[in-house]
């Protein structure tokens, strides 16, 4: 199952290379939400593996972004200790440009919709 998550990214680190087959590389992506009149921030980790380490590159921290995940979770037993872990694996990110909004300046004149017809007088067809 795929999730996804907007926000701005806060931080990214270097690509590790684990083993000689192996890569990771983190980041991380600031998500804040206003609930009842109070704002929350979190920060959330996501990891990249192997091909996938290289998706982070195009995008500046401080961008927004919006992350698709997949959610993964490992067991270890070692040491006689039974542990578990959980994973933000991202596989793709968008940066998120703001819309840019026209404004009508005083120097622009919008014509009337009723001057734009030649035939104002005349019946519609339907």
């Amino acid at each position: 199952m795929s999730y996804e998550l907007t926000g701005k990214l806060a931080e990214k680190f270097d690509t590790i290379q684990r083993t000689e087959s192996f890569r990771i590389r983190e980041f991380v992506v600031e998500k804040t939400e206003e609930v009842n009149g109070r704002t929350f921030t979190n920060y959330i980790k996501f990891q990249c593996t192997q091909d996938k380490t290289s998706i982070i590159d195009k995008v500046n921290v401080g961008e927004d972004v919006k992350v698709y995940f997949n959610i993964k979770g490992s067991k270890s037993d070692k040491f006689e200790k039974t542990s578990y872990f959980t994973n933000l694996d991202a596989w793709r990110i968008e940066q998120l440009v703001p819309s840019v909004t026209k404004s009508v300046t005083d120097t622009e004149y919008i014509e009337p919709l009723d001057t734009f017809t030649d035939n104002a007088n005349e019946d519609l067809p339907f």
